[in-house]
């Protein structure tokens, strides 16, 4: 049996991801920090395909020891798909924002995501049919107002990413590495970002997409041979593309 690995899967884009890959009839492992929503969930999926495997695990990667065990304890599964979901932003100057939270976000955004993938590619860069895909940002590819630590951190995702991707290729592994990059998205992401209890997208965002939607363009990324997958920001068009950031091949001798 394989499984599709979805981080911070109990709400958002990863909640509607979990739900459009059991379409498909993926079998699933879904990690987020709450476990009675990962239930919910996984209820959830039951009445789509009540034959798939579905896999919870209770975890906070924003923990650099809890990444380690929660990769670690996925070892008896063959993992085809593996995607980065788990994240968070946060909207304030850089002299007021609170550093405990950009602390964890940092964890969270960068450190997590990077270890994860590492573990990944380490293991599965050479099995056939195998996918990496992690959730960036518009705010990936262009700085955003009061935004510019939590887009720092989504753009590292992207370079990396499509770093990654370039990096494969060269060595004609057959492991995929893909980004997505979202705009504005109607999920909790809002009312972490500006700690807030409830956010109203409609009549204050002027443009979003829902996370089925992005779920839907996410399984447009994953079937194409495209490394990014990103939505323009004036527009809201979904586009693949090949990767943007440019990529310097160390002369070797």
């Amino acid at each position: 049996m394989k499984y599709t690995v979805i981080t911070g899967a109990s709400s958002g884009i990863g909640y509607e991801a979990a739900l459009a890959f059991a379409a498909r009839g993926k079998n699933l492992i879904l990690a987020a920090r709450r476990t009675e929503e990962l239930e919910k969930l996984k209820s959830k999926v039951a009445d789509i395909n009540p034959e798939l495997d579905v896999v919870i695990r209770t975890v906070d990667l924003a923990v650099n020891e809890q990444v380690h065990k929660f990769y670690g304890s996925l070892q008896e599964y063959s993992i085809e798909t593996w995607i980065n979901n788990a994240g968070f932003g946060n909207f304030a100057s850089v002299g007021e924002q609170n550093l405990t939270k950009i602390e964890n976000m940092l964890h969270l955004n960068i450190e997590a995501l990077t270890i994860l993938s590492s573990l990944y590619v380490r293991d599965y860069a050479e099995v056939d049919g195998t996918q990496i895909i992690n959730i960036s940002s518009g705010g990936g590819y262009n700085i955003v107002a009061d935004a510019v630590t939590y887009c720092a951190t989504k753009f590292y995702v992207s370079a990396f990413t499509e770093g990654l991707a370039q990096e494969l290729q060269g060595k004609g592994a057959p492991l995929q590495a893909k980004v997505l990059a979202p705009a504005a998205t109607e999920t909790e992401f809002a009312k972490r970002s500006f700690n807030v209890d409830h956010f109203e997208y409609d009549g204050t965002v002027p443009k979003f997409h829902t996370a089925a939607q992005m779920a839907g363009f996410l399984l447009d990324l994953y079937d194409s041979e495209k490394v990014v997958g990103i939505v323009n920001g004036a527009t809201y068009d979904f586009d693949l593309k090949d990767p943007i950031y440019p990529y310097v091949k160390r002369n070797r001798k």
